[in-house]
């Protein structure tokens, strides 16, 4: 029966191959580079064999923490696609554990699992030195292999199980890059700062932490007994042991569960009423704003660009705390930083609406009410963040006196932004996620229109507000009388923009439908 699941996938990855040209490309590419990538890793955990005990211990350790998290948490969250799900093998009458065992052999052969396996037998050579560490590092380079290859397999098909429905991959997905956002800054960051710096001190503590959970200590086996920490070695072989057995009893248990779970039907949802399109005026700016309100409300790629909103100037101050700028700085900066991301937003808003688009152009001189509707969303979540998290600003930061400052910048970064998003998005619309697809599935686009124009839209925003932001910084650090200035400056850029973008915005959709509905046919 083994022999039949290899058959099997041998036939899937074979197919691999007959796809289109440019999905071919793609493959060969990503191979190619898992390999290069491979082949240096490898190099590295030679190198590793002349290097201190301390040294190679955290390396090894450490990557080989994050390689098994990487392997449990990416199907995970990401939901990747099984094609070799345990419900599709129900009707067969196979027992539950020969189904099991047959599809984790067979999920050895993989991209992901041959690499992880080649990187695990490069482990010897780096415990080599020494007969009884290289001995160990043999049993460690096979449980390590095992527990990654298993893991993956059981995460798989949990995400295909559990997140049987869109909105549930779409949100796992939302989540999976919000904690790579916020985790990934925050590793980059000890690592420059001194915690990282000190002789290897929290890398050294992050190793004894990592080699005692499940992660870590297979891989801490052979480098415990090049320690010479005999009974250590052996306390980690048994949770690493340990981890492989749970891990197979899982996977072993889901599948029998799966096997006898029909999959999940989504209920259809009835939805009473006209929804925002009952609670809008009967008007060209009001049918567009309830579509817009629509969208944000329902749409998982509006919710992937709203992560950004408040993530990164999260990111932002956590860093600025780190390096030692003073909370009283610091905690007037998230709501500007929030205002200029949520203003830039809506500089590719007309491609979302792909091939819709032609309803607004068929409408004929809709231009100032597009406008105008696809802005509302914004401005609906930009009032209680300004008025609100200003005032939440200056109380943490102790500083009353830069509330003008803090509403003037804050409002002038979301109207400049909405007023150069009105021109961009009639003007420089690029391919941009289609509707009914992942939030985070990109499609390629040819030119550099993709990248220069929300590359421009969002250095603009900045330079137009510079004036206000100018004035908030002298009021800061010379004379709080600037922070009035910065107030009016700010309102005035902020109005004259938006004045002047939804007008030239307005122009432009009206002249350029044809090209507007041509460019949303090629997304």
């Amino acid at each position: 029966m083994v022999a039949e699941f290899l058959r099997l996938k041998l036939r899937l990855l074979g197919n691999t191959f007959k796809r289109s040209t440019p999905q071919l490309v793609g493959i060969i590419i990503a191979v190619a580079y898992g390999v290069i990538m491979t082949a240096v890793l490898v190099a590295l955990l030679f190198s590793l064999r002349d290097a201190t005990p301390a040294t190679a211990r955290n390396a090894v350790v450490i990557g080989g923490s994050l390689v098994v998290a990487g392997f449990l948490l990416v199907p995970l969250v990401f939901s990747v696609r099984d094609r070799m799900d345990p419900r599709s093998f129900a009707l067969l009458g196979v027992p539950e554990g020969r189904i099991a065992f047959g599809l984790l052999a067979a999920a050895f052969l993989s991209v992901p699992a041959v690499f992880v396996t080649v990187l695990s037998l490069a482990t010897i050579a780096t415990w080599s030195v020494s007969p009884g560490p290289a001995l160990l590092a043999v049993l460690s380079a096979v449980l390590g292999a095992v527990t990654c290859v298993l893991g993956a397999r059981l995460t798989v098909s949990l995400a295909a199980f559990a997140f049987s429905t869109k909105r549930a991959r779409e949100v796992g997905a939302v989540v999976g890059v919000l904690a790579i956002v916020v985790i990934v800054p925050g590793v980059l960051l000890l690592m420059i700062t001194s915690w990282g710096a000190d002789g290897g001190t929290f890398f050294g503590s992050l190793e004894q932490i990592l080699g005692w959970t499940p992660l870590g200590a297979v891989w801490a086996v052979p480098a415990d007994a090049a320690n010479g920490q005999w009974v250590f070695a052996v306390l980690k072989l048994l949770i690493a042991l340990a981890t492989a057995a749970l891990l197979w009893l899982a996977w072993k248990g889901l599948v029998a569960l799966m096997v006898v779970t029909p999959g999940r039907e989504v209920p259809e949802r009835e939805h009473a009423g006209l929804g925002w399109f009952g609670g809008t005026p009967a008007t060209p700016t009001g049918a567009v704003a309830a579509r817009s309100l629509t969208y944000w409300a329902r749409d998982s790629r509006y919710y992937a660009q709203l992560v950004i909103v408040p993530v990164v100037p999260l990111v932002a101050v956590i860093v600025f705390v780190f390096v030692g700028v003073p909370i009283e700085y610091t905690a007037l900066l998230p709501v500007p930083l929030m205002c200029v991301f949520l203003g830039w937003v809506v500089h590719n808003d007309v491609a979302f609406d792909n091939t819709a688009i032609w309803s607004h152009i068929a409408a004929g001189r809709l231009g100032v009410a597009d406008r105008l509707g696809r802005m509302l969303p914004a401005v609906l979540i930009a009032i209680p963040l300004i008025g609100v998290g200003s005032f939440l600003s200056v109380i943490f930061a102790n500083e009353l006196d830069a509330l003008p400052a803090v509403l003037g910048t804050s409002t002038c970064l979301v109207l400049v932004g909405l007023g150069l998003g009105s021109i961009f998005s009639a003007r420089f619309p690029y391919a941009a996620t289609r509707p009914g697809d992942g939030a985070f599935t990109q499609p390629q686009s040819t030119g550099a229109v993709s990248v220069l124009a929300p590359m421009f839209s969002f250095v603009g925003t900045v330079l137009l507000s510079l004036p206000t932001i100018v004035y908030g910084v002298l009021g800061v650090f010379v004379d709080p009388a600037y922070y009035w200035l910065s107030l009016w400056t700010g309102l005035g850029v902020g109005v004259v923009v938006l004045i002047v973008g939804v007008a030239w915005g307005a122009f432009l959709f009206d002249r350029r439908g044809p090209e507007i509905l041509a460019a949303a046919q090629r997304n």
